[in-house]
């Protein structure tokens, strides 16, 4: 251990200090003593209203029942909106996709169609080629008996009979599908009208039977205190947004 320096401490100072200390101590005490609030002093007067104990302390009781009613409600309404929310969005997601079907099915039927009509123009071409053929095979010194077959034996007759039989199948098939395009738009459109109703009566018989629910509920609970008994008849539609008229 190295050398140190040992310094005595200043007993007046520390003294000093005590004493200083203790007045502070005292000022404030004292100080506390001369500001400590009196006694409170007040008139005496009537509380309340008109209502007796009893009955406010039933009135209370009845609005909190109202008010859990109104909650519960609230939160039932709640859970129907997102019900239907994501029933609507998956119908959505449905609808796209039918939508989608549909187009695809109308390519397949014009893909469909566009090669039913390249086969029959090269087979009108082919069949037309080997008319020309035949016509160009006939003996041209028989005029006289081309002449006495008449107009339907010689191969032009029998070419245009064809071409005009081709375009009436043609006409006749385009008409079918615009027929059958125009019915499947109609159904469509019915099947439509018919879920939307059906959607729209649902809904309403769902509020229609909670607002009965949330009267009868209420009628239980308030009839044994007799202090209120609402009274209702009849159609529940005066019950909309889920608020409660009393």
């Amino acid at each position: 251990v190295g050398p140190y320096v040992l310094i005595t401490p200043n007993e007046t100072r520390r003294n000093q200090l005590q004493q200083i200390a203790k007045k502070e101590l005292n000022d404030l005490e004292r100080w506390k003593e001369e500001h400590r609030p009196g006694p409170i002093k007040l008139v005496p007067q009537r509380l309340g209203g008109k209502e007796s104990e009893a009955q406010a302390r039933q009135k209370q009781q009845m609005m909190l029942m109202q008010s859990k009613y109104q909650q519960k409600h609230k939160r039932e309404e709640y859970v129907k909106a997102k019900k239907a929310a994501e029933e609507a969005e998956i119908q959505k997601k449905k609808a796209i996709q039918r939508e989608k079907a549909e187009r695809l099915e109308v390519k397949k039927r014009q893909q469909e169609m566009q090669r039913r009509e390249m086969f029959h123009e090269d087979q009108y071409y082919k069949t037309n080629e080997l008319l020309n053929r035949l016509d160009l095979g006939l003996p041209k010194s028989d005029s006289c008996q081309i002449a006495n077959r008449g107009p339907e034996s010689t191969a032009w007759s029998r070419s245009h009979t064809y071409k005009q039989a081709l375009r009436e199948d043609k006409t006749r098939r385009l008409e079918e599908m615009k027929q059958e395009q125009r019915r499947k738009a109609e159904l469509m459109e019915f099947k439509q009208k018919q879920e939307e109703e059906a959607r729209t009566r649902a809904h309403q018989n769902e509020q229609r039977r909670v607002n009965n629910a949330f009267l009868d509920r209420l009628q239980n609970k308030t009839q044994p205190n007799s202090v209120y008994q609402p009274s209702y008849s009849g159609s529940l539609d005066y019950l909309s947004n889920g608020a409660w008229v009393s």
